[in-house]
């Protein structure tokens, strides 16, 4: 049996496929393609992959359906194909599961790197076991039980609030996280239409850990969609 990784290339343009089919294959991945979101599915049950890259306008099962019936069942990463400029769509297919977004026409080295980045992270998940009380990635260390924050070596004290926003960014780096979807995980579902409760906590906590709040390198903005942790 192949030690690979699999990839599955979910995109009803055939010449999408062929050159995802041949460049991700050159990089030493296993690949198929599947033209729509109904054939994707099925072979997703015949070959499970380590990652799905899928485009969102199809026929039949389109993308964002396709990432919530993938969520149903399984914690894969998903990496969607957009057309730049649908940064509504780009918004519904993250909240709808998706990990991250790659947009159209894209550079197949920024693909890569969004791909071993979700790689490594699913990876890491999957052999992490037990949750840890302690999570260190990148500069930061994080001791869950004493609520400690520790940037390079350095202690920074955070309110409650800060504390539990900076827990879900440590949790999910490299991740595009919504507003909606920040909001939900730490102020509750009932306010995620409050985004000027991330903008206040995001500013707050840029001013503590960031060596120049004004050009942040930790916690990045991804325009009108949300924030990205960096770790460092």
């Amino acid at each position: 049996m192949s030690d690979k990784q699999r990839i599955l290339v979910v995109d009803d343009e055939p010449q999408i496929t062929r050159v995802l089919r041949r460049s991700l294959t050159s990089h030493g991945y296993d690949v198929r393609v599947a033209s729509d979101g109904v054939a994707a599915l099925q072979t997703f049950g015949d070959w499970p992959p380590d990652l799905v890259i899928t485009d969102l306008s199809m026929p039949n099962i389109d993308g964002l359906q396709l990432c919530r019936n993938l969520r149903a069942i399984s914690q894969i990463p998903i990496i969607v194909l957009s057309v730049k400029g649908e940064e509504t769509t780009k918004v519904q297919a993250l909240d709808a599961g998706a990990d991250d977004y790659v947009t159209k026409p894209f550079g197949m080295d920024e693909l890569l790197a969004r791909i071993r980045v979700a790689l490594r992270r699913a990876q890491a998940e999957k052999s992490d076991g037990e949750v840890s009380s302690v999570l260190n990635v990148g500069d930061f260390r994080l001791d869950l039980e004493n609520r400690s924050v520790v940037v390079k070596g350095m202690e920074v004290h955070l309110t409650p609030k800060e504390y539990d926003l900076m827990v879900y960014l440590v949790s999910h780096p490299g991740k595009v996280l919504t507003h909606r979807t920040l909001l939900a995980a730490v102020w509750g579902g009932e306010s995620v239409e409050q985004t000027e409760y991330l903008r206040v906590f995001i500013g707050q906590l840029r001013k503590k850990i960031e060596p120049n709040p004004a050009t942040p390198q930790y916690i990045v903005t991804d325009p009108w969609i949300g924030y990205r942790f960096l770790p460092g």
